[in-house]
């Protein structure tokens, strides 16, 4: 029976490894950045845009699989294939972009979930506990996750957070859903009309892909398929982890929109940031809903911070081709000076604003470039072999090259607009 029970218990320990990479990834994509734009959008369009998530999953799926792919069959990381074959230089600008953007997201973020649990904390405790104490708890905590080193303790620890989160977000779609045929009419492609002071749908649909469609995701996405130690022979299990990663973004994405769509939409109520859904959602769906929906920002928040703080290092060891070991004292000093960056926001009680903008104008710059790079690299014979791209590969690279383009044009404009 004891070994009955073990037995049981290791089979799942080991179906539940073959998506860990998966779950990373979902970690790092749907964070407090993400819950904001697709609350925003349900709450400014109501289900309208939902297509504009199924197109964001769908890119993000292909991308994550195609670099995933690459990896297996060539056993380079995305950055060593840049450095090795383009140009040492466009590896180095790919470093400085992509930390850049999880300085300013690190900084959001903590900023974000120290708020919410601020407020939160105001109906236990007259007066709240200082969101201080807030963003200090989750840093020790990421952190000491972080220190234990191993790339497998991080993934697991992440998929309790990331198993929290859409729980959390799926039950409040159940909750807070709006009419299924508003829901399927979402899934037609169209631009709604300008709604006063909602912004334009043009940038809102741009906010959406920004949000899913992350370069960081596909590149770290290479340095999580060598940890795993996955060959070309793995190709099918790469394919399943990938489609595992984006289905769930869709849920948990979709899941978010509605409850806004479902709730602040039908009372005309517009919203900027995620914690703002706390105190809107209460009289509109009970405080249940919106204390199921504040679990779920929080560990939106926490679970992104994992990559987060890891990113650098890990685009560090990849350059440069050298083992991942965090347990180097240089690497747990930059995961620390990162991490204090949580403490920005709640300390001087402000935004980093110019930090924000500028991450979202090189994450805007950053992706036709990411796609620009596989494009080139899958292309070659010498590398991909019998593995090259064939033509509907390319024609699928060619339709989210001119997506990027449309995104980043669109992107740019509206940070232009936010510094005027």
């Amino acid at each position: 029976m004891v070994h009955n029970k073990k037995s049981w218990r290791s089979k799942l320990s080991n179906y539940i490894a073959l998506f860990l990479p998966g779950i990373f990834l979902l970690g790092l994509n749907i964070g407090t950045g993400s819950v904001t734009a697709m609350a925003n959008a349900g709450a400014v369009y109501g289900m309208s845009l939902l297509w504009t998530i199924v197109a964001s999953c769908l890119t993000t799926y292909f991308m994550i699989n195609l670099y995933g792919k690459y990896t297996l069959v060539t056993g380079e990381t995305a950055l060593q294939a840049f450095k090795n074959h383009i140009h040492p230089g466009v590896g180095i600008f790919f470093i400085i972009a992509l930390t850049v953007g999880v300085c300013g997201s690190v900084m959001g973020v903590m900023g974000i979930v120290a708020d919410i649990c601020y407020e939160w904390s105001k109906s236990v405790i007259t007066g709240g506990i200082s969101p201080i104490y807030f963003a200090l708890f989750f840093i020790s905590l990421v952190y000491y996750i972080f220190w234990n080193g191993k790339t497998q303790f991080f993934e697991r620890a992440l998929a309790v957070i990331v198993a929290i989160m859409s729980a959390s977000f799926l039950i409040n779609f159940f909750i807070m859903m709006p009419p299924p045929i508003a829901i399927l009419k979402g899934l037609i492609p169209n631009v709604p009309e300008t709604i006063n002071e909602g912004g334009s749908p043009l940038l809102v649909i741009a906010s959406l892909i920004g949000t899913t469609v992350f370069s960081g995701l596909f590149i770290i996405r290479t340095t999580l398929v060598e940890e795993a130690g996955w060959t070309v022979g793995d190709l099918k299990k790469q394919k399943n982890d990938a489609r595992f990663s984006a289905t769930l973004m869709f849920l948990i994405s979709g899941s978010i929109m509605a409850a806004a769509a479902g709730t602040l939409y039908k009372e005309g109520i517009q919203l900027s940031e995620a914690s703002q859904m706390i105190e809107l959602l209460e009289p509109l769906a009970g405080g249940l809903a919106s204390s199921i929906f504040a679990i779920g920002i929080i560990a939106a928040g926490v679970s992104s911070q994992f990559p987060n703080i890891l990113m650098l290092p890990w685009l560090i060891c990849d350059y440069n081709e050298s083992e991942r070991d965090m347990s180097l004292p240089k690497y747990r000093i930059i995961v620390f000076l990162i991490s204090l960056l949580g403490l920005v926001v709640p300390i001087f009680n402000g935004r980093p604003v110019f930090v924000m903008i500028l991450s979202q104008a090189l994450n805007a710059i950053i992706l036709p470039l990411t796609v620009l790079g596989i494009f080139y690299l899958v292309n070659r014979k010498d590398l991909m072999g019998v593995y090259k791209a064939g033509i509907k590969s390319n024609i699928i690279l060619t339709v989210i090259l001119i997506f990027a383009i449309f995104t980043s044009i669109t992107g740019i404009k509206g940070v232009i607009e936010l510094i005027k």
